[in-house]
This record gives C-alpha cells, sequence and structure tokens, in this order.
C-alpha cells in the first residue's frame, strides 16, 4: 500500500505570493501608460518622418501634424515645441527627450525618462 501525502501551499505562501502579485499588479498598472504613450510617440514620430509632404523640414507644418495626432491620441507629456527636428539626407529625423514622474505609493515615485525618436 503506498500513501499519497497531499501536495501545496500553505496560507502563508499563499498569502506572500498574494502580496507579491499585488505589488506587481500595481506597478503595471502605474506604470503601463506611460510605456504605452511613449510607444505612440515614436509611432507618430515615424509617421511624421515617412511622410513625404513633410521631408522639406519646414518646423510650422511638422509642429501642426504632431499637434492633431497627438490631440486624437491624448498626448500631453510633450508639446511640438519639444521636438527636435533633424534633416537627414532623405528626408527627416524627430526626436524629443521627457522625464515623467509616477507616484506609487505615500512618498515613493517612479521616474522615468524617455526618449523617442523616428528612427
Amino acid at each position: 500500500m503506498s500513501i499519497n501525502r497531499q501536495a501545496g501551499v500553505s496560507f502563508s505562501g499563499f498569502l506572500m505570493w498574494c502580496i507579491i502579485f499585488a505589488f506587481g499588479a500595481l506597478l503595471g498598472m502605474k506604470l503601463g501608460p506611460a510605456y504605452v504613450e511613449d510607444q505612440t510617440i515614436q509611432k507618430h514620430f515615424r509617421t511624421l518622418a515617412k511622410d513625404s509632404s513633410l521631408a522639406s523640414g519646414n518646423r510650422r507644418e511638422i509642429e501642426a501634424a504632431f499637434t492633431k495626432r497627438a490631440d486624437i491620441d491624448r498626448v500631453e507629456v510633450i508639446t511640438p515645441k519639444d521636438i527636435v527636428v533633424t534633416k537627414v539626407d532623405d528626408g527627416i529625423t524627430l526626436s524629443a527627450s521627457y522625464t515623467t514622474r509616477i507616484p506609487l505609493f505615500y512618498n515613493i515615485n517612479a521616474c522615468l525618462d524617455f526618449n523617442p525618436s523616428s528612427k
């Protein structure tokens, strides 16, 4: 006759895993939107850099095009004045640099530095 032993997790182990999961979920919900917004800005930069009508590098046209796209996607962390336009051989390159502070809990903040570019 074989003796079957129960396998599983103890209550204290279960609580520890719940705390770890909750902390990870908190970080994901707080930091996730900042990363999504950065990806949105990069997508807009790539689209604007590929636009042949903006290849002349006229700053006002680039700012107006970015403003239209940023308004639709509610991009609020940078303004058109923050965009650095660089002329390259066959067109333009757009880039920016910004910092986002996100309060996590109590007096602990996450400081995220982003450098989106059309490259």
